[in-house]
């Protein structure tokens, strides 16, 4: 779809926009500041009416009239006495200056004890990586002051740090992912644990700015999102990470929250994803997310090693071509994908050579959803027979030409399991759950710029696509419907997303009693 151009005054006139946006606010603060004085009087004159009135009403009936007459009597002595109009002016402008001052109590200016003894020891703790001997005006030094390498600094109510910028010295070896890291463990150990900070380092300015990070929300249930074809959503993130946002429901509520979208199809540069967690983590509920989002405009083939029965609720749906659970099973599954893959190729290539589009039944995309399968790598050991994870070659390096992608989830333990072509082409990576630095970054191949925490939420975890950066991720509420675990908010989102039934009811007749069941579930 071609993009309709921007209007003029938003394409060709954002300058000016901007400079006059700046010169109404300068106006009006020039503005408050002449006027400020008769603000201040006015306020006060409010003020000593507020208080008259309640004097009055608070008076008894019995006395109104006696304190009417005290004050005829005055404002007669004030009329009589020379000059008398003039002071009486002067002295209720007075006090209504007085009374109409700003009574708001000024914030303190700098930080308190508790904040100055905080930030000294951090500064201390940062002496022996920021100073040498040599340096002749060292900025940071034993018993030094941290007001020059700590220009900006923010506290919460209970008194840690929630924004630091610190200076260092331009000798740092800030290039260096060592030297990064040893300084980010100490700020977040000294800043306070249970937190995800995160780290921006300015090479040119020989600056580090330390934020906090607000938790991601875990509240987001399964819906239908506002994406093209081939664009889907592995979850949410920070807002200053990405720059779209997609308009989410919640409950009568609606909210723009930042998604983490994996393009796929033909042009996309990481066409195939490996999703690797702990037990527990979340990776089977990013898995269903992934295959109600492909079934609104593909097929969608399903192989669980884990024989949990997870995806039992997509058995027999329109567009879902098998859900294997056994070893069989899935092995004819990925023998027919990967045929229907050469097929897809050799009937585009034919197209092409005739100078004619490729077919339409070569158009639609075709997923295949692994859940486990290094589980299967043991059971065909046992038995003989050849490892599921052999028959992937072709889809994962012709998937792309072929409209076909790949979706490989398993355990960190059973990572050994996989086999070199999933490692190799799976170039979209996700992980969940609790991880240790050196998992992270041998997944996505580079260390986040935040410190991952011990007890995280399931779902939650990073994502990096391709070479780029790294996302903290939530993926959004998708459990299993049938699960009696399940909230029946969650589950009737996810019943409600679910394609019709295309199998006959007494091919099925077992999930079918299930669905109902977890439909008229309270």
């Amino acid at each position: 779809m071609a993009r309709r151009p921007l209007p003029r005054i938003l394409s060709n006139g954002s300058a000016q926009i901007a400079r006059s946006r700046e010169l109404a606010r300068t106006a009006a603060d020039s503005a408050t500041d002449v006027l400020h004085p008769l603000i201040t009087i006015t306020r006060g004159l409010r003020r000593l009416a507020s208080a008259g009135r309640r004097k009055w009403a608070d008076t008894p009936k019995d006395k109104r009239g006696p304190l009417l007459f005290l004050v005829a009597s005055v404002v007669l002595v004030v009329a009589l006495v020379p000059y008398g109009p003039l002071l009486a002016v002067i002295s209720l402008m007075a006090a209504a200056a007085w009374q109409g001052r700003d009574r708001t109590p000024s914030a303190p200016e700098g930080p308190d004890e508790s904040q100055t003894q905080r930030l000294q020891s951090l500064y201390e703790a940062l002496v022996p990586y920021f100073s040498t001997a040599e340096d002749p005006a060292p900025l940071y030094a034993h018993g030094g002051e941290w007001g020059d390498a700590f220009p900006a600094y923010d506290f919460d109510g209970t008194g840690r740090i929630t924004h630091l910028v610190i200076r260092y010295p331009a000798y740092f070896t800030d290039g260096e992912a060592d030297c990064r890291a040893r300084i980010e463990q100490l700020l977040h150990a000294k800043s306070g644990r249970g937190r995800e900070y995160h780290f921006t380092w300015d090479e040119e300015g020989n600056q580090l700015t330390v934020a906090v990070l607000a938790p991601l929300p875990t509240d987001i249930a399964a819906q239908r999102f506002v994406t093209a074809p081939g664009e889907t959503v592995l979850g949410f993130t920070d807002p200053t990470q990405v720059q779209r946002t997609l308009p989410l429901t919640h409950g009568e509520e609606q909210r723009d929250v930042p998604p983490v979208v994996w393009r796929t199809g033909i042009r996309s540069t990481e066409p195939h994803l490996l999703v690797l967690g702990q037990p527990g983590s979340g990776t089977s509920t990013l898995l269903r997310s992934i295959a109600l989002q492909a079934l609104q405009y593909g097929d969608v083939v399903i192989v669980e090693g884990g024989g949990t029965g997870e995806y039992a609720c997509l058995t027999g749906r329109d567009g879902v071509l098998a859900v294997e659970c056994g070893l069989t099973g899935a092995l004819a599954s990925l023998e027919w994908a990967a045929t229907e893959t050469e097929r897809r190729l050799i009937s585009t290539n034919r197209a092409r050579q005739a100078g004619l589009p490729s077919p339409e039944d070569t158009k639609r995309p075709l997923w295949i959803l692994l859940d486990r399968p290094s589980a299967f790598a043991h059971l065909a050991a046992a038995d003989d027979r050849k490892d599921p994870q052999s028959l992937l070659q072709v889809p994962l390096r012709h998937g792309r030409a072929a409209n076909v992608t790949v979706v490989v989830a398993d355990q960190f333990d059973s990572a050994e399991a996989l086999s070199e072509p999933v490692r190799q082409h799976t170039r979209a990576r996700v992980v969940l759950g609790p991880a240790t630095p050196d998992q992270l970054e041998a997944v996505l191949g580079t260390p986040p710029h935040t410190t991952p925490v011990a007890q995280v939420p399931p779902g939650r975890g990073y994502a990096r696509l391709g070479t780029g950066p790294v996302h903290r991720l939530q993926v959004p509420a998708t459990p299993d419907p049938y699960d009696e675990a399940t909230s029946d908010a969650d589950r009737q989102a996810v019943l409600a997303l679910l394609p019709a039934r295309t199998t006959p009811a007494d091919a099925e007749t077992v999930p079918l009693e299930a669905e109902t069941v977890a439909a008229e579930a309270p």
